[in-house]
């Protein structure tokens, strides 16, 4: 029987995102099956930059999508951010190792197969729509979630 991760990305700090997303991938080149189900600050990973709606939001969810990352690259750090200097320091220390980006490793994944999920309660929570998350995410709910992760030799909370 095929092995299985799955994932809860509950961070949208870009060095916990890119440490995810580098087991995520890894894991899909040893051939197992990979869920990630994303909930609150972890739905700004998923979120699809060129289709942000405004329309039927409230104030505070109009609000609270001003003030958070537009595009997966704009993340902060969880620890050393400086303001973005850290976080500039990161990622130019990766450009010169060759590393990929964060949108690279989520793009990787997708193509790898990695089955993305958005939880259903965060979504309603947050403000996002369906459409304004990327085209591969299912939004379910918590439990179903759970029946998945049951399935799971290795579950992990980032």
């Amino acid at each position: 029987m095929k092995k299985k991760m799955n994932i809860l990305m509950f961070s949208g700090e870009y060095d916990k995102a890119l440490a995810a997303l580098i087991l995520a991938n890894s894991a899909l080149a040893m051939e197992m099956d990979v869920t990630m189900f994303f909930a609150f600050w972890g739905l700004l990973l998923i979120k699809d930059p060129n289709n942000m709606d405004e329309e039927d939001k409230t104030a505070y969810e109009k609000m609270f999508a001003s003030m958070t990352p537009r595009n997966i690259e704009d993340l902060p750090l969880s620890k050393m951010n400086f303001a973005g200097i850290g976080k500039k320091m990161l990622v130019e220390m990766m450009e010169e190792n060759q590393t990929p980006t964060l949108e690279d490793f989520l793009k990787g994944a997708l193509n790898k197969g990695a089955s993305i999920k958005a939880c259903k309660l965060s979504c309603e929570v947050m403000g996002f729509k369906e459409d304004e998350l990327i085209e591969e995410v299912k939004i379910v709910t918590a439990e179903e979630y759970l029946r998945d992760a049951l399935e799971s030799n290795i579950q992990l909370f980032i």
